[in-house]
């Protein structure tokens, strides 16, 4: 059931395809044109995509890499300034003469005074000195300064940071609530609040004002000679609305003319998902501050801490983005930083590139179409033109041909061919029936004649008759065997070149060839059985394809009852791979001839090597084509004298006392008849004779037959 199951769903070549080579070389032709070109297409698109977004991602990637060094500059930055305020002698004698005037006005003043100094040149928001139990002393702000009076005590949550040992010489991001920022800094405030702007693709949220601060902060000691803690000093950048800050970034990442095609770069500062300082802009000249960001963004930077390096939707378009988390001293998540350029001009290009190499790929494949096509038909135009001409001929036409083709290759030079044999085979038909009209009239004439003469004139007659018409007919049929080969052979040559030239191509039309290959072979067929009629001496066997090597190990068998008889050791070497066209008695015949000669050389034993080798085509070489195989049958007697090696074929001429001397004369005979070749000659160490055998794969005549450097042995 399963292999009838399996026989069912096998695919079959449609009809239209099997019966027709149109059809086949048209779809060979056209099958790559119209499945592998779109495919190729297909997957240049999908590569050149891939490798498209990726080129981009690595840009973004490298843009948040410069945008996160200067804001870890910025940080390090705020930290040494007001680690060099607090270090310095000016704070430390100011302090001194607080402390000595019991903080009068004078001294409070000249403190207040030192403290904008220092903030005016370090470009902080804020600048606050506290006593070591957190009591302010001064503050330095980019508004009217305040007396010490109003200064508000150091923050709770200033406090506990300093208690948990955060501070430190370089400054860390903090997110304040509004009572914090009101006692730290208050003129700061109207800085701090954002209205909330609802964002297209952000995370539901009921929140309608961004009242919390991100500062830059540091607070570090002041300590005396002796190394005791006078006071504390709080310095500070706020980062809400803080538009310098942002387009300096920005200016940095992107400097003008660094982005192809007028993308625009863009660089956001968030306080949770609220962009509190950025430059994308939400109209023409309102930037996009109190918008917040994607839930997908979110999601993936602030609630898995993650760097996302991919398109996003920001604010009202696609930009290819960069975002990474923002910590705080606590490595808690308050934050992002964003950089990222426009995406459409980047799609716009890739469409247009994606576009013009479609249409280069229409091109090509159109230009290639109408080629395939015009080649295929060159093919198969002669190849209907030659089946119709068989086809007519087969109806009783006998006159029908192709004529001329405008092909110049091998088709035409075959169909020309074909209308040679058949012109041919015309005008041998017509001789053929003239030569049997006078014949039947020559037999007729000699009946009429035998009829009167006695019963024994009449059988002579009739043998006579019969001995006429067998030569007629041998001289006939030679005559036209001849003149056959020669287009025959052009003809298989012209196909051997038609497959060869095509090569995989051919693949469609194998059926075709192997068919004609086959009318060939069964022309060829009929033509030596005419010459074997006509010339029964010259193919006295059956001529057969065999295998050297296994027609030897047939013989050793054959002679197995004398090898048993003996010491001699049979070795073997046999690396011929190419047949021998021969009888099978005839050649098993020459092969035991030899091997009973060398084992009767050997009476005592010794070693009987068989060795066989590929016959080259190319004279003295071992690199060309073979032409056939040939045979060597050595011994470790006492070899052949030089009297010996020169009569040694011939006739009646033997070395042994019941021997009749014939054996090497009808073996040479046997194989010139196939047309190899057989030489006798002693080994090079003088330990024995060699005698070896070329045979051809295809026998031919023997003054055919090209001699191998004179000795096939020398193989």
């Amino acid at each position: 059931m399963a292999s009838s199951h399996a026989l069912r769903w096998r695919w079959r070549t449609p009809r239209w395809l099997a019966e027709s080579i149109r059809n086949k070389l048209l779809a060979m032709a056209l099958l790559p044109l119209l499945v592998v070109f779109p495919l190729l297409v297909l997957a240049l698109a999908v590569w050149g995509n891939a490798a498209y977004d990726r080129l981009l991602i690595t840009k973004v990637r490298s843009d948040l890499a410069v945008a996160h060094g200067y804001f870890d500059q910025v940080l390090i930055e705020v930290g040494s300034g007001t680690q060099g305020v607090a270090s310095s002698r000016a704070l430390f004698a100011a302090l001194q003469r607080l402390r000595a005037s019991a903080r009068n006005p004078t001294s409070q003043a000249a403190l207040q005074a030192q403290l904008a100094q220092a903030r005016a040149r370090l470009g902080l928001d804020f600048l606050v000195l506290y006593d070591p139990q957190g009591q302010a002393l001064g503050r330095a702000e980019s508004t009217t300064s305040q007396t010490p009076a109003a200064l508000a005590p150091m923050p709770a949550e200033l406090a506990a940071s300093l208690q948990a040992g955060s501070a430190r010489a370089t400054a860390s991001l903090m997110r304040l609530e509004p009572d914090t920022l009101q006692a730290l800094a208050p003129h700061l405030l109207p800085r701090v609040q954002i209205p909330v702007i609802a964002t297209r693709n952000a995370a539901p949220s009921e929140r309608t004002t961004e009242s919390r601060a991100m500062v830059v902060l540091t607070t570090l000691p002041v300590r005396d000679d002796q190394g005791r803690t006078m006071a504390l000093l709080s310095g500070g950048l706020l980062l809400n609305q803080n538009l310098d800050f942002i387009d300096h970034i920005n200016r940095i990442v992107y400097p003008d003319g660094s982005l192809p095609f007028d993308s625009q770069g863009t660089a956001t500062l968030f306080l949770d998902d609220v962009r509190i300082t950025t430059n994308v802009r939400l109209f023409q000249d309102q930037r996009a501050i109190g918008t917040r960001v994607s839930q997908t963004v979110r999601d993936a930077v602030l609630g898995r801490g993650q760097t996302w390096l991919d398109r996003a939707f920001v604010v009202n378009d696609w930009y290819v983005s960069a975002y990474e988390p923002l910590l705080d001293a606590r490595e808690e998540r308050i934050g992002m930083l964003y950089v990222g350029y426009l995406e459409r001009p980047f799609r716009l290009v890739r469409y247009g590139m994606l576009g013009l190499i479609g249409l280069i790929f229409l091109v090509v494949m159109a230009l290639a179409a109408w080629f395939s096509l015009r080649w295929a038909r060159s093919i198969f135009q002669p190849v209907e033109q030659m089946n119709r001409t068989m086809q007519r001929i087969e109806e009783g036409q006998p006159q029908a041909r192709v004529g001329a083709l405008a092909a110049r290759d091998e088709l035409g030079a075959l169909a020309t061919h074909l209308d040679q044999l058949l012109d041919l085979i015309a005008e041998k038909t017509q001789a053929l029936q003239r030569w049997g009209d006078e014949l039947d009239h020559k037999v007729a004439e000699r009946t009429r004649e035998l009829e009167m003469s006695n019963t024994s004139l009449q059988l002579a007659q009739q043998q006579l008759v019969k001995s006429e018409k067998l030569a007629a007919i041998g001289q006939l049929t030679a005559s036209i065997a001849h003149e056959i080969n020669n287009p025959i052979a052009v003809m298989q040559g012209n196909l051997d070149l038609i497959r060869e030239t095509l090569g995989t191509h051919s693949q469609p039309v194998l059926a075709e060839l192997r068919l004609v290959d086959e009318q060939i072979e069964r022309m060829r067929l009929i033509v030596t059985q005419l010459l074997q009629y006509a010339r029964p001496t010259e193919y006295a066997g059956y001529v057969e394809s065999l295998n050297l090597n296994r027609a030897v190990e047939d013989c050793l068998v054959l002679v197995g009852h004398l090898l048993s008889q003996t010491q001699i050791e049979v070795q073997r070497d046999f690396q011929a791979q190419q047949p021998v066209g021969m009888n099978r008695q005839e050649l098993q015949q020459v092969i035991i001839n030899l091997m009973i000669n060398a084992i009767q050389a050997m009476p005592t034993g010794g070693v009987l090597r068989l060795t066989s080798r590929d016959w080259p085509a190319d004279q003295g070489t071992t690199t060309g084509a073979a032409q056939g195989a040939v045979l060597c049958v050595q011994d470790s007697g006492n070899g052949l004298s030089a009297q010996v090696l020169e009569r040694l074929f011939r006739p009646f001429f033997t070395t042994k006392n019941d021997g009749n001397g014939l054996g090497l004369w009808i073996s040479q005979g046997l194989v010139e008849r196939y047309g190899g070749q057989i030489t006798a000659e002693n080994r090079a160490d003088g330990r024995g004779a060699r005698f070896c055998v070329a045979l051809l794969t295809e026998p031919r005549a023997p003054d055919a037959v090209s001699t191998h450097n004179g000795r096939p042995g020398s193989l």
